[in-house]
């Protein structure tokens, strides 16, 4: 898949998940310090609940557009969800979760976008 494809699909996710008032949506451009994928797609949820609906609608929005996920790592009880999409992953967390994890911090290396600029 080319960068630009990479980057549609990010976008379509980071709509997915402001549908859903997901928080802090981040994209981190890696595709210059990583081959395992091009864009971390990074967002947070206030509960469990908004975190299923997040996880759904880009679910939801990426098979619309022709996108079929590669694997979802993460349960209806989890607090952090993986979503791989090959080119790109989509991380939905707790805000602990978060803070914990601190992905922004590991990938430092790699180029945040906002989501308005993809």
């Amino acid at each position: 898949m080319t960068n630009e494809t990479s980057k549609e699909m990010a976008k379509h996710a980071c709509h997915a998940l402001s549908e859903k008032k997901a928080e802090d949506i981040k994209v981190i451009d890696i595709s210059g310090v990583s081959v395992i994928a091009d864009y971390f797609v990074i967002a947070s949820a206030s509960n469990i609940n908004q975190l299923q609906a997040m996880m759904d609608a880009v679910e939801e929005e990426l098979y619309k557009a022709g996108y079929k996920e590669s694997k979802i790592e993460g349960n209806r009880n989890s607090t952090w969800i993986l979503m791989d999409y090959k080119d790109i992953i989509v991380h939905l967390f707790s805000r602990e979760d978060r803070l914990f994890y601190d992905l922004e911090r590991i990938w430092q290396d790699g180029t945040i976008i906002s989501p308005e600029d993809l």
